[in-house]
């Protein structure tokens, strides 16, 4: 089905004013504060340039928040108007919009290639909250298929630990009416719907789950009905990112046994009316040498494909034309703006333009925010709690509530509240801080390289944040010099819990506050294994921990709480086998403990994204007896090292940074920074199949 401007708009407007009687959420009553890496900075946009040939860049979205993974719909060709539906992060949660604008130019002969001087815009709201039962989630690769929108979303538990809540979901769009296509229990990425219509694709681990993998997935290719998601089979084994030729050709990506990353074509009959699975043919695409990644076809032009590629010797992805029957490759994004990252590149119905997302810096109207934010809001699953995103790793409260220590590497800084007032208070190369509950002005973090091992120096010191003199301001608690980490006060201000490698393992100890371990140091736990990222609570009964106690070693954490006198081990929670639950921090009346974990899987393929550690992190809040986990951020960032504030703090603007921080840089994914040496690409080749 094809629309014209005036029918979608029409359409979506309808739906809109609907959406907007919904019920205003009641007034919240706590706080949690997190960071996520990198996120602050993104200020994506999404751009587009012509598939013929080099040309200034339009820019399709407004500036407004993050905005990504964009969809052209079917339309009837207008060259003054473009149709975009995308994904975006504004007013703190995910959504898909649709955009309509229409260009005008000054004088009759320019082309429509050419950059706009003027544009009207026509925004709709398509997909919210309201359309997944009035529950947060994150929202991906949208694509209007008729009058019906495939989409992703996380907002139903599949109810297993360790598994990913995303599923593909279509919704008519003149109804919203929406319906599951995605199995029961099973986790689906990336859907790409046939040119008629007929097939969605997806990227599916299907019934084996998660390996725990956070490079590549580890997915295969299934194809199903996109009316209702039956006659689901899979058609490739190991493969993600699928996009349609046509009803019978598709391409996806894989890592190659080679190292390198490279685009794979499928080919099939279609038998009835259904995919004779026993058809299926496969074929390795772009060459070695670079890697490939991220497809995106054209019915209309089946003589190229629009990848994303990261070269030997280049810091940045960039999107090109490879020509699969010349076996060509050409640049786009790389004459245009060759100093940023360039992401997940979408193609025009027509084949005219090549759309994708990327930093938009320095735009030519003036119009949007460049600069790196200090807090943003982060819409909260419930009521009663809000939520904020915060510039800078392990942030946490002094006990009025007034101020928020974090650290940046290197450097321990404070700021208030509200974002305002950022200094620097010492220099040192910190993680982790916790404020003195006695001892106004009083912070305590570890001094040393993070991520190391036992033996390593990394010491507590306690930081007087109110000293002007940051040379001077801080005192070495700690002589043992091995690993001496993530340190938290005792309420009656006398005793700092911290985890030590000074055994030749990572367990508990307490020391005096005020003397650190010269004036009395005892032992908490004992064994071979790592206890760590340790929290006192408010009432001083309970010091809730990480442990890897159950598989020492295996890389998985689980999360207990013990008495300060060494009784009473309890354990609250696991993310599954394997699974991690890390950086648990109490309450402030100490009845819920919020942490980060992979309990939700992960939500996105992780090349899709710029570089996070840890994809799975989410942030996830758990009475302290075990009991009532809820899911409180749904995206498919590393969010982590989440803090309770002591008082409420309101929804508020999001502030930007003071200073002159960089505009929009962030890192692309370490491990694609290969380096393989001509003779081994020719010896290892990807398998076909």
């Amino acid at each position: 089905m094809e629309f014209s401007s005036h029918q979608t708009l029409s359409l979506f407007l309808i739906i809109n004013s609907l959406l907007l009687s919904s019920s205003p959420l009641l007034h919240a009553l706590d706080t949690i504060s997190f960071t996520t890496l990198g996120r602050l900075s993104y200020a994506f946009d999404i751009f587009a340039l012509p598939a013929a040939g080099p040309a200034r860049e339009i820019r399709l979205t407004d500036g407004n928040s993050v905005n990504f993974n964009g969809h052209f719909p079917p339309t009837r060709p207008d060259p003054n108007t473009h149709h975009l539906i995308y994904v975006t992060e504004r007013n703190g949660s995910s959504k898909i919009y649709l955009d309509v604008l229409r260009h005008t130019t000054r004088g009759s002969s320019r082309s429509a290639l050419e950059v706009p001087t003027e544009s009207t815009r026509s925004q709709v709201l398509l997909i919210g909250d309201e359309q997944t039962n009035g529950r947060v989630s994150m929202k991906d690769r949208p694509t209007l298929a008729g009058g019906d929108l495939i989409y992703i979303s996380t907002h139903e538990d599949p109810g297993k630990p360790r598994s990913s809540w995303t599923a593909v979901y279509s919704t008519e769009l003149s109804t919203g009416s929406t319906r599951r296509l995605t199995p029961s229990g099973i986790a689906d990425y990336s859907p790409a719907v046939s040119p008629s219509g007929a097939f969605t694709a997806v990227a599916s681990y299907g019934e084996k789950g998660w390996s725990g993998d956070v490079e590549e997935l580890g997915t295969d290719i299934y194809v199903f009905s996109t009316r209702d998601g039956s006659g689901r089979v899979r058609i490739v084994e190991h493969g993600g990112w699928p996009s349609w030729a046509d009803e019978s050709n598709l391409y996806f990506h894989r890592r190659c046994e080679d190292g390198w990353w490279s685009v794979f074509a499928a080919s099939f009959d279609i038998v009835g009316g259904k995919i004779d699975v026993d058809s299926v043919v496969t074929r390795r695409v772009t060459p070695t040498g670079l890697h490939a990644f991220t497809p995106a076809a054209s019915a209309a032009n089946k003589s190229f494909i629009a990848v994303a590629t990261r070269r030997p010797g280049s810091e940045y992805r960039h999107i090109e034309l490879y020509d699969v029957v010349l076996n060509k490759f050409y640049e786009l994004t790389q004459p245009v703006s060759p100093n940023t990252h360039h992401l997940n590149p979408f193609i025009s119905p027509d084949s005219v333009w090549v759309g994708y997302h990327r930093c938009r810096g320095e735009t030519n109207d003036g119009v949007g925010n460049d600069n790196d934010l200090v807090i943003e809001n982060v819409r909260s699953p419930l009521s009663s709690l809000s939520l904020l995103r915060v510039y800078g790793s392990f942030p946490s409260y002094s006990p009025d509530g007034e101020r928020v220590a974090y650290v940046q590497f290197p450097g321990v800084y404070v700021m208030n509240r509200d974002g305002s007032g950022i200094r620097e208070v010492s220099k040192l190369y910190a993680f982790a801080t916790s404020w003195d509950w006695k001892r106004k002005g009083v912070v305590y973090t570890s001094a040393g390289p993070d991520f190391s091992s036992e033996s390593t120096k990394v010491d507590i010191v306690s930081i007087n944040v109110d000293d002007e003199d940051s040379s001077h301001n801080y005192k070495t608690l700690t002589k043992g010099g091995a690993n001496n980490a993530f340190p938290s006060p005792s309420p009656d201000g006398k005793w700092v819990v911290f985890r030590s490698g000074r055994s030749g393992h990572k367990n508990l100890y307490i020391m005096d506050a005020l003397k650190g371990e010269e004036g009395r140091l005892y032992r908490l736990t004992e064994g071979p294994w790592s206890d760590t990222m340790c929290n006192w609570s408010p009432d001083g009964e309970w010091i809730v921990f990480a442990s890897d106690r159950e598989n020492p070693g295996g890389g998985s954490f689980e999360m207990f709480k013990i008495h300060p006198n060494g009784t009473g081990l309890q354990k609250v929670i696991q993310s599954g086998t394997g699974g991690r639950t890390n950086h648990p921090w109490f309450s402030p009346d100490g009845k819920q403990i919020v942490f980060t974990t992979d309990y939700a899987g992960v939500s996105a393929e992780p090349i899709s994204n710029p570089h996070h550690y840890q994809p799975y992190g989410e942030i996830f809040v758990i009475n302290s007896d075990g009991s009532g986990l809820q899911r409180l951020t749904h995206n498919s960032y590393e969010d982590g090292t989440p803090t309770w504030s002591p008082k409420y703090i309101g929804p508020t603007t999001n502030v930007e940074l003071p200073y002159g921080a960089s505009k929009c840089q962030f890192e692309d994914c370490h491990w694609l920074n290969i380096a393989i040496a001509p003779h081994q690409a020719s010896k290892r080749q990807c398998a076909a199949a």
